[in-house]
């Protein structure tokens, strides 16, 4: 049996030509072609190696959504976590399987690092299993706008500066979704739908609203600078599409707590697509039809 490994040591487990004849691999009953096929997809923040990263949900999602182009925009392999501890089952390693297929079928996979990947940052210009690692990418949309696609860290202050911080951070965040994990095996067992106690809290905490307006402000502004008419971007796990200053911020959201991605359609379409978790379909979609200039 074949085996493979990122530049970091990771394990993938075996090539998808084993894992498929083995019935392991996602891409079994793959449909490439699919009716939502897109010009162009952006996921961002699954968070491989941790417990919380809903893989199954996100498998789901990549069959339903077949893209020309996928842009991974960072913290798709949880470095800092699996220093910690080790965790990576069947179905982390069927993601990375199913992205290597998208490349190896003739799709273009970028891979933008994040913090919790920075270690892929040393192999930026590098192709691994046809996978392009960019640190930072600009994706032109049919109309000819330019969308600058980076992860975003670089506009977090805590990440900057008190790196210690950000890691305590992590660890709290890792706790909430672990409770999580069990307040809604509850309120299954009760028949209640999903609820995110963190992003509960990101959105009634004060504070955490602010750091949230002030991170859209900062990355719209430096894709002003650099003149570009919008940004795709990750990092604060808070899906979004809105006019900022004449400039389209968008951010893809996560694959932790809102299982959300951003897609362009053939006719120039962005869209926030919100995965549901219980049977694994878009519950709703939201459609930008925001024009540059225009107020949100």
């Amino acid at each position: 049996m074949r085996a493979a490994f990122d530049p970091a040591g990771i394990w993938f487990g075996p090539r998808d030509n084993d894992a498929e004849r083995n019935g392991e691999h996602d891409g079994a009953h793959d449909d490439e072609h699919g009716r939502h096929h897109c010009r162009a997809v952006f996921i961002s923040d699954l968070h491989l190696g941790t417990p919380g990263c809903q893989a199954s949900a996100l498998l789901a999602f990549l069959r339903a959504y077949p893209s020309d182009t996928l842009y991974l925009v960072g913290d798709i392999v949880d470095g800092w976590q699996l220093r910690r501890k080790w965790y990576w089952p069947q179905s982390h390693n069927d993601v990375v399987q199913k992205l290597l297929r998208r490349a190896r079928k003739g799709g273009r996979v970028i891979f933008v690092p994040g913090n919790h990947d920075e270690f892929a940052r040393t192999f930026v210009g590098h192709h691994f299993g046809g996978i392009e690692v960019m640190e930072q990418a600009v994706h032109v949309m049919v109309d000819g706008r330019q969308l600058w696609v980076t992860h975003g860290d670089y506009f977090d202050g805590v990440i900057q500066c008190a790196k210690w911080l950000a890691y305590l951070g992590d660890n709290l965040y890792e706790f909430t979704l672990k409770l999580n994990r069990h307040l809604n095996s509850a309120r299954a067992r009760l028949g209640l739908p999903y609820w995110s106690l963190s992003a509960y809290l990101k959105h009634k905490v004060k504070k955490a609203l602010n750091y949230v307006t002030d991170f859209e402000q900062a990355v719209a502004a430096e894709a002003r600078r650099r003149g570009h008419d919008g940004v795709v971007c990750g990092h604060i796990h808070r899906a979004e599409m809105r006019n900022i200053d004449g400039i389209l911020y968008c951010n893809d959201g996560d694959w932790v707590e809102s299982r959300t991605a951003l897609v362009e359609h053939f006719d120039g379409r962005l869209e926030l697509v919100h995965w549901q978790a219980e049977d694994h379909r878009p519950t709703s979609t939201r459609p930008a039809m925001i024009q540059i200039g225009q107020t949100a």
